[in-house]
């Protein structure tokens, strides 16, 4: 999509008379921002290994009232059927099939825009932030009050289903106030041709307070998903993410974490698995501004066919986190010859007396463990699939949620069934 399409669907939104006067120069300044920095290429350090020309060259249009569902959705089919959902198909927001438990209130952008006096969190971390301000077209926020303990997970079901080259922008804020605690699930889902789904979710989580964030990406196969999720965490707060990405052509995760309050946990977790010609990439940016602070990041992948995928891991320690406790590790297995993965974990840190580690490893299944479960009368493919479960049981088994631990299985059971080894 080159930047004069870019300009003809922004004067198209900029028409549009059911959003607030208040968001236009928002979106102005962003898009105009945009125009300044352009999509990212290949001679941009944090983009080397991932190639944008497939989005550069199809031109998406926005979302139309004629792209919502004609009629009520069966969302049996995506599973997860006994948890809280809030449903958004191509973009638009279906309230008569989406619930929320007691203790949350979801409140539209425009009113929590006034409820901020329009100054609300802006983020500026790449050019896919700016475009997801400048075209949001589907917005709200998700707000826990003080002292609440939500016991059932909440979803965010995001459907892309289209025959038409639709590009979609969601923004979403999800606010835990003082002491309270949330599972909650994105779930990005459909049989969409060519599509681009640009996402962002800006958490803000208080002082004492506990978020689970579980993302299963599970987009068609022609779909180009990037998600920018951005989390603020207060002191003594805690948020744990896992991310089990199986879909679309090429997705990005765009995740960035600040502990800016004394105490805080970050523990980011995320399993990819690829085959044909995808290309996952995961760029994960943890900033420790606040002494005594944990963190990790653990990641995996699985690769097969031709596919591809990147790790960009970075933690940053910034001057005066002491007692900063952090650790990086990236393991990926290569299941077949015509695979790449692409590993660069980082640490930089400005400050004394902290415990900082990482590690990455990438190759093929270990021939020896093969041989010795062979030698004790279990045929080629059991025995490569013995190994594969191995290596994302630590994964899976740390979700505590029965269900969606469930569900994550089944998913990864189809996945090795049709990718044999």
């Amino acid at each position: 999509m080159n930047i004069s399409s870019f300009q003809t669907e922004f004067n198209k939104i900029m028409g549009r008379d059911y959003f607030t006067n208040h968001v236009k120069p928002i979106r102005a300044q962003a898009f105009n921002n945009f125009l300044e920095e352009g999509l990212p290429n290949k001679n941009w350090e944090d983009w080397r290994h991932t190639d944008l020309k497939p989005i550069k060259e199809i031109d998406f249009r926005l979302s139309e009232i004629s792209d919502a569902p004609a009629h009520e959705l069966d969302i049996t089919e995506f599973g997860l059927d006994d948890i809280h959902t809030i449903v958004i198909y191509n973009g638009h927001y279906q309230e008569s099939m989406s619930s929320i438990p007691n203790g949350v209130r979801l409140i539209s952008l425009s009113e929590y825009g006034e409820q901020k006096g329009w100054r609300f969190n802006e983020q500026k971390d790449s050019p896919f932030d700016l475009l997801n301000t400048a075209f949001m077209d589907s917005g709200f926020c998700l707000s826990v009050d003080k002292g609440v303990q939500i016991e059932s997970p909440i979803r965010i079901l995001f459907i892309s289903s289209s025959e038409n080259k639709i590009m979609v922008s969601p923004r979403v804020y999800i606010e835990l106030e003082e002491s309270s605690s949330v599972t909650f699930v994105e779930q990005h889902e459909g049989n969409s041709k060519e599509y681009l789904l640009n996402s962002s979710l800006i958490m803000g989580i208080k002082r004492n307070s506990r978020m689970c964030h579980i993302r299963i990406q599970n987009n068609s196969g022609n779909t180009f998903n990037i998600g920018n999720i951005h989390v603020h965490q207060d002191k003594e707060s805690h948020y744990s993410f896992y991310q089990f990405a199986y879909g679309s052509k090429i997705g990005r995760l765009n995740l960035f974490t600040n502990l800016n309050g004394k105490g805080a946990e970050c523990f980011l977790n995320g399993l990819a698995l690829t085959c044909d010609h995808q290309h996952l990439d995961n760029h994960i940016i943890t900033n420790h501004n606040a002494p005594n602070c944990t963190s990790s990041q653990n990641f995996k992948s699985l690769l097969n066919d031709s596919s591809s995928g990147v790790f960009n891991g970075r933690t940053v320690v910034s001057k005066g986190a002491e007692k900063t406790d952090s650790n990086q590790s990236n393991k990926n297995i290569l299941l077949s010859k015509g695979s790449l993965m692409n590993s660069n974990p980082q640490l930089e840190i400005y400050a004394d007396d902290v415990k900082c580690s990482h590690g990455s490893t990438t190759g093929a299944l270990d021939r020896d463990a093969i041989f010795y479960i062979q030698s004790r009368g279990i045929d080629m493919t059991s025995a490569k699939a013995l190994l594969v479960r191995g290596f994302v049981s630590e994964m899976i088994e740390s979700i505590s949620n029965k269900y969606i631990k469930q569900y994550v299985i089944s998913k990864f059971d189809s996945w090795l069934n049709e990718n044999t080894i």
